[in-house]
């Protein structure tokens, strides 16, 4: 079948992807470029697109500047300490020091933020985090975005960003298709500002059968924000720095509220607490900065996250499982019970129904806990994402090069997932991002950078063909399926992300092999993802939706890829707990207190890895 081809023409912004960061960059530069064209494309449908799409129950990342609660070096200081100092400062400073005015223009939007009815101050759940009834989140948001923009394409999958074929190394829209109609789209920009999401089912997810896709990030994030900036050449970096996550088994409910509202904590099978004793010998493989010599807490500092995953997962290999959260005391208070439903029913439903199917009742039952597979995404508490450029009052010189959250393409700009070095951002932060990245996306243009960009008719035709290729060859060689979906020609979506997922876990430290991996692992892992590669030159789609998973699968490999080739680079466990390399077991801050930094060559495929310095511009407190 012939799919319509339908061109975008005269872009000045394209916004791919409507999540949090989308969604702030078309606002923003609507205010910036107010005779500007500003066009977003989605996949979904920007009401309900994105990590928020299903609600959340607090916003992670507000200073309170206003009360005096934080200030945005405090933020850089907790970000840095949580990743274990490996941090872009810039841009982390940069995101807190605007975070809270988007926040304020969430509550102006008619989102409900809870408050002290005596203060008028924000209710917190912990230093950082405010509580909300978020289940409309996004549509608010999403109202602000729609009324910015000239054109909303919902329901369009980018699968490749067009490149400039008047200049080197400079960006010039991107290309995809509708997934319901199947239509070919080519939108022809200025610029591209990429919010299209972090990865998560790159691992194995323990959740498989029925189960499948009850994973904790959302199950739509293909890792696009990745596999489109590495496709194009942009660097990358701390791709290395997969997160893992403690959360409630089997529904992947999230534990934060009860720890820090509910002031509920764990214990394992015995009853027993068991962080500290992991402690002392956790100080010999990290160093004093994160633990004392007698592997207690520093008070001033919080314990990092991974820290406490190493504890969990050391526990529970030792024979003393499962971990519980203890909420049997917390929800004698009716108060607290019910908030402690509410956290689930407002963002994690599935967690809810869950307990009430296997009649778990937390009143009166300590639910089990499980630390979860890995995850790649740079908004959340990861490091990983694009190497972009910062602002310009803040950067050091080789942070900068002119327009801020811009990458080493030119044009190109990162929001939310898409932007390294900046984790503990999450909704609000990514929104921040994206209305920073506009700004520059905006003055790139103003500066007179965008001009003479060309796309040839050839480039826009050889991405059609190579798009609608899984479909081709279904048509040609569906005839031949031997049993079931095995066929000698070809191999489905399915199929494909299995085999990612099966290789990911097994050698590149998912939870399967209890987050080990080592040098040897990684290139025998490598050496298959070669072959994966190869056939995904042969992968079939027997309809439009298998086309759009095949896709997603595409970007999630070219994900991976770079993840393998970031753990294979820096040779040490800088996160333990999120994973280890079993031949380079301490960290060593000697030689890699430093940022990693990949380029995927356009043409060859080759990768570069290169350090990066690292700077600490704010100081201790």
């Amino acid at each position: 079948m012939a799919y319509k081809t339908i061109i975008e023409d005269d872009i000045d912004v394209l916004v791919a992807g409507a999540g949090l960061g989308g969604t702030g960059a078309a606002f923003e530069a609507r205010y910036w470029g107010k005779d500007k064209k500003i066009v977003i494309a989605e996949k979904a449908n920007i009401d309900r697109s994105g990590a928020v799409a299903q609600g959340l129950y607090a916003i992670n990342c507000y200073m309170g500047t206003r009360w005096g609660e934080n200030n945005p070096e405090d933020h850089v200081r907790y970000a840095r300490m949580d990743l274990m100092g490996m941090v872009r400062e810039d841009l982390a400073f940069d995101m807190a020091r605007h975070v809270d005015s988007a926040v304020h223009q969430f509550e102006e939007w008619g989102l409900p933020l809870m408050k002290d009815p005596k203060s008028g101050q924000y209710l917190r759940e912990g230093r950082w985090q405010i509580m909300i009834h978020g289940e409309s989140y996004k549509p608010i948001v999403a109202e602000a975005a729609k009324k910015s923009a000239d054109k909303v394409f919902n329901r369009i999958c980018v699968t490749h960003l067009l490149m400039d074929d008047a200049k080197e190394n400079r960006i010039a829209g991107a290309v995809g298709f509708n997934v319901r109609t199947g239509n070919y789209h080519v939108f022809k920009s200025k610029t591209v500002i990429c919010g299209a999401g972090g990865a998560s089912n790159i691992f194995k997810p323990r959740s498989v059968g029925e189960g499948a896709g009850r994973v904790w990030y959302a199950p739509w994030s293909s890792g696009s924000a990745y596999g489109l900036m590495i496709e194009a050449g942009a660097k990358m970096t701390q791709m290395e720095n997969r997160i893992v996550l403690a959360r409630f088994k089997d529904g992947y409910g999230p534990v934060g509220a009860y720890f820090l509202h509910l002031k509920t904590y764990t214990q394992n099978g015995l009853g027993e607490e068991y962080e500290s004793k992991w402690f002392p010998k956790l100080t010999e493989m990290v160093g004093k900065e994160y633990l004392d010599t007698e592997g207690q807490h520093l008070s001033h500092k919080p314990i990092p996250t991974c820290l406490r995953n190493h504890a969990f997962i050391s526990e529970v290999n030792a024979g003393r499982g499962p971990i519980h959260m203890v909420t049997m005391e917390a929800f004698q208070d009716p108060h607290l019970e019910e908030i402690g439903w509410h956290n689930f029913l407002g963002m994690t439903v599935g967690q809810a129904v869950l307990w009430a199917a296997t009649d778990v009742d937390p009143k009166y039952e300590n639910p089990e806990l499980t630390t979860s597979e890995p995850y790649v995404m740079g908004s959340h508490a990861t490091g990983c994402g694009a190497w972009c450029s910062g602002p310009e009052d803040v950067s050091p010189d080789e942070y900068f090069w002119g327009y801020n959250r811009m990458t080493t393409v030119e044009g190109l700009f990162g929001a939310g997932d898409a932007v390294g070095g900046t984790p503990h951002a999450f909704s609000s932060g990514s929104f921040t991002e994206g209305r920073l990245a506009a700004k520059a996306a905006c003055k790139y243009i103003d500066d007179g950078k965008a001009e003479g960009i060309r796309v040839s008719e050839q480039q826009i035709q050889d991405l059609k063909t190579k798009i609608y290729k899984p479909l081709e060859t279904y048509k040609v060689y569906s005839n031949e399926v031997v049993a079931g979906t095995v066929n000698p020609n070809f191999i489905n979506p399915r199929q494909g992300l299995d085999r990612l997922q099966k290789m990911m876990d097994e050698y590149c430290g998912g939870f399967g092999v209890n987050y080990m991996t080592n040098e040897k692992l990684l290139h025998i892992g490598l050496k298959k993802m070669k072959l994966l590669e190869e056939d995904m030159e042969k992968i079939a789609a027997s309809n439009i939706h298998e086309l759009l998973r095949a896709w997603e699968l595409n970007h999630r490999v070219r994900t991976s890829e770079s993840v393998f080739q970031h753990t294979l680079f820096r040779k040490e466990t800088r996160w333990p707990g999120y994973y280890y390399r079993g031949d380079a077991m301490k960290l060593n801050d000697d030689e890699w207190h430093v940022l990693t930094v990949s380029h995927r060559d356009r043409k060859t495929g080759e990768y570069t890895m290169e350090k990066a310095p690292l700077y600490h511009l704010v100081d201790e407190e």
